[in-house]
């Protein structure tokens, strides 16, 4: 959810300093792109991947502080509640042996939080929306003592002039709430994959990840279940554009910017554009104001992480120069490690070679199409109908299969990462996608066969997840 802040509670004054700093640091963003003062340097990725802890009869387990304690690794953090966990990785170049690096990294840190959870009395679970979670398990005292969470909850409602945020979502089957606080936020967790290209080029893969984002939500579908009720492949979505809607005309398609949504359109200006949309679209809901100079975007940094686009532009000073990035954010958690490398390898070759192969996608492929393409995708996954490049339609997964799986082999290929270990990573999403066995498609089906026993069908998926094989093998 973003970096940490020092009080939970701001008067009129900070939102008003806050304002002129966020406009002083949009300001000089832009004059830095014009005069070409933005970080080169080759292609390198990393991600973050949020984790659920889990007790022995299959329930969230609010115990983080006790498991954060034994990890005893930086990279591995605490997230909105005390069932959660986030474990990030460094920057890899993209070139050579990274999804070899991932992989390492992402092992070691998972064996620590794994054993570190163990004597905690729990395990640990990557899964979009944990099928066992109930809402009483998203209330305040499950969350995560932080001034920043503290403050996100106050200001969201306050926006909202206190009334309560409305979950309703209808798939295969429906439900709707209403709630007084972000914690239903809680309950979504996902692989958040990270880009950083040179900033002629930082447009053009943007828009080619808008594109996959359909693609990417369909393959990685985790989240078929919200408290006992089927809604859709990917439900993780909708829950979370609900769970933090800022004004009662949120989420999407009612006529305003939702915070946390597709978005408003392709890139057009080196990301620009969607940091002056910021400052002039979404109101500050976190006015922490930092002692640092206006070279440090502090505040605009800051005012970015309390807005979730399902791709997110990043800005980074590193060493006094700014590098862009971009944040791939549609995938769910899990349900292996061999699942989110492969997941990973598939979104990183396949926006490499879409970027380079099709410089007219913006013309070809109209956002609002993308749009579409992704809203149906996370409700239906792979057998989603979608529309695609060169007028292409039909189902999704065959789209996957036989033009985006490939373009993502050759996209890794042509950023220089070794063509037997693309291969490698890339046959776990074309297994997956031929059996049409996504974590969705398994928690469905466990149910379809065992019945509708929600901590039965978590400790089953824990036990299969155990063994590390990927989630297409896995029996019922």
């Amino acid at each position: 959810m973003g970096q940490e802040i020092g009080r939970a509670r701001f008067g009129s004054d900070d939102f008003s300093v806050f304002r002129q700093r966020l406009r002083d640091e949009t300001r000089l963003l832009g004059e830095w792109l014009r005069a070409g003062r933005v970080a080169q340097g080759a292609p390198s990725i990393g991600l973050e991947l949020e984790a659920w802890l889990v007790d022995a009869q299959g329930r969230p387990a609010p115990v983080s502080d006790r498991v954060l304690s034994r990890v005893e690794d930086e990279r591995v953090e605490n997230e909105l509640a005390r069932f959660n966990l986030e474990i990030n990785t460094d920057v890899h170049a993209l070139a050579g042996s990274s999804l070899q690096a991932l992989q390492a990294e992402l092992a070691g840190r998972w064996a620590r939080a794994q054993q570190a959870a163990s004597e905690a009395g729990c395990r640990v679970a990557l899964v979009g929306i944990l099928p066992s979670v109930r809402e009483a398990d998203l209330c305040l005292s499950n969350m995560t003592p932080s001034p920043r969470y503290a403050a996100l909850n106050e200001q969201v409602l306050a926006l909202r002039g206190r009334q309560p945020l409305t979950l309703d979502i209808e798939g295969a089957e429906r439900f709707r709430t209403e709630r007084h606080d972000v914690m239903l936020e809680a309950a979504t967790t996902s692989l958040q994959l990270h880009l950083r290209v040179p900033p002629q080029r930082i447009a053009a893969f943007f828009n080619a990840a808008v594109a996959l984002s359909a693609a990417s939500v369909a393959v990685a579908a985790n989240s078929p279940l919200l408290f006992g009720r089927r809604l859709w492949q990917e439900s993780r979505i909708p829950l979370f554009e609900q769970a933090v809607a800022c004004t009662r005309l949120e989420p999407r398609g009612a006529g305003t910017l939702a915070r946390v949504g597709f978005g408003s359109g392709y890139a057009r200006d080196a990301l620009y554009g969607f940091f002056v949309e910021n400052r002039q679209h979404h109101p500050v809901l976190l006015p922490v104001l930092q002692d640092t100079p206006v070279e440090a975007l502090a505040h605009l940094r800051l005012h970015n992480g309390t807005i979730w686009r399902w791709n997110r532009p990043l800005v980074d000073v590193v060493d006094g120069r700014c590098q862009l990035r971009l944040e791939h954010r549609v995938m769910a958690a899990g349900p292996t490690l061999a699942d989110v490398l492969a997941n990973a390898a598939f979104f990183y070759g396949a926006v490499a070679e879409l970027a380079e192969s099709r410089p007219g996608l913006v013309e070809e492929l109209p956002f609002h199409i993308a749009e579409q393409n992704f809203y149906a995708a996370a409700r239906y996954g792979l057998d989603a109908e979608v529309e695609w490049l060169d007028g292409w339609f039909g189902r999704l997964g065959d789209l996957v299969a036989e033009r985006l799986l490939p373009k993502a082999r050759r996209g890794l290929v042509r950023a220089g990462v070794a063509e037997a270990e693309a291969t490698a990573h890339l046959r776990v999403v074309e297994e997956r996608v031929a059996s049409g066995r996504t974590g969705a498609d398994w928690q469905l089906a466990w149910m379809e066969r065992h019945g509708d026993d929600n901590q039965a069908l978590t400790r089953a998926y824990l036990d299969r997840a155990a063994d590390g094989e990927p989630v297409h093998r896995w029996p019922l």
